[in-house]
């Protein structure tokens, strides 16, 4: 099987939207109640990426990843309100392919197209809980700067830890 990573078009935030909501349950099970993960649905998410993807597509940038035609992945990059910095603010990889590079090949791919947007470092927030996440972004070479927020998941207030990147 071939990787293509690829700019999204309008039709890909649905799409996207499913995978998503699939790579959430899977990422966050094991610290987060399943019902609090399942309460938005794939169709919410599709919605949700469709409509912000209308209002920020001339300023953000969504990075797919495919395999044979059928979507592995996705990244979402663009400014940030963390000042002189730019956002890395998503990877979601589909659980079957976790484990295989394509998460790897997002992140290097945004971390190549992150100086377009300004800034001299990029930033991203994760669940301070998501071991998996803040591992596979220390091997990136992210790096915890202290910083911490405490953002809703449906409803339910989780910690987020902030890394930086130098660009």
């Amino acid at each position: 099987m071939t990787l293509l990573l690829r700019l999204a078009d309008g039709t890909d935030p649905v799409r996207v939207g499913a995978l998503h909501q699939r790579s959430r349950v899977a990422a966050y099970a094991g610290f987060l109640p399943l019902e609090v993960l399942e309460a938005r649905t794939a169709e919410s998410f599709g919605e949700w990426w469709a409509e912000r993807f209308r209002w920020e597509r001339d300023t953000h940038r969504m990075t797919v990843a495919e395999e044979d035609g059928e979507l592995v992945g996705f990244s979402y990059i663009g400014p940030s309100e963390t000042p002189g910095a730019v956002e890395l603010y998503a990877i979601h990889v589909d659980p079957s392919r976790v484990g295989t590079g394509v998460g790897r090949e997002l992140m290097i791919r945004a971390l190549a197209d992150l100086p377009g947007f300004g800034g001299d470092r990029a930033v991203l927030w994760v669940l301070s809980d998501n071991r998996a996440a803040r591992a596979f972004y220390e091997n990136g070479g992210w790096k915890a700067d202290g910083e911490t927020r405490l953002e809703p998941i449906n409803g339910v207030p989780v910690m987020q830890l902030r890394y930086t990147h130098p660009l």
